[in-house]
C-alpha cells in the first residue's frame, strides 16, 4: 500500500525520526529526521537525504564522504509518525564518526550498551 506524503503526522518543528537499517542484515545503522524536502529529495536521488538538526540543512548522506545509503525501500509506522528506510550502504560508514553504525563506538567497534 503507497502512502500519500500528505499522511505523514510531522512533529511540530515539520520533523519525522527515520530509522535507518541494512536491507539485508536488518542492523540498524542510523537514527536521523527528515522534513518533507528531504523525503522527495530521498525518493528521486533513491538515496538517504536527511535534516541536519545540528546544521539546520538538508544532509544528503555521503555528499561529501563518499558513503552513501542507497535506499531499498521507505515505510512507515502504524502511526504514520515515524519513517523506516531499508538501505544499501555503500562505502564503509554509516556513521559521521566512520563507523558501520552510530551505535558502535569508534574506539572498540563494540555496541554503545547501556545494559
Amino acid at each position: 500500500m503507497k502512502i500519500d506524503l500528505e499522511q505523514i503526522k510531522f512533529n511540530e518543528n515539520g520533523l519525522i525520526p527515520a530509522i535507518v537499517q541494512d536491507h539485508e542484515t536488518k542492523e540498524v545503522l542510523i537514527l536521523a529526521y527528515m522534513n518533507e524536502e528531504s523525503i522527495k529529495m530521498t525518493i528521486k536521488l533513491r538515496q538517504a537525504v536527511f535534516w541536519s538538526r545540528s546544521r539546520s540543512e538538508i544532509w544528503h548522506k555521503g555528499a561529501t564522504s563518499g558513503d552513501y545509503l542507497n535506499i531499498k525501500s521507505i515505510a512507515l509506522d502504524c502511526d504514520l509518525d515515524a519513517i523506516l528506510l531499508l538501505v544499501e550502504m555503500v562505502g564503509d560508514a554509516a556513521c559521521h564518526n566512520g563507523t558501520s553504525s552510530c551505535f558502535i563506538d569508534e574506539n572498540n567497534n563494540e555496541l554503545r550498551a547501556i545494559i
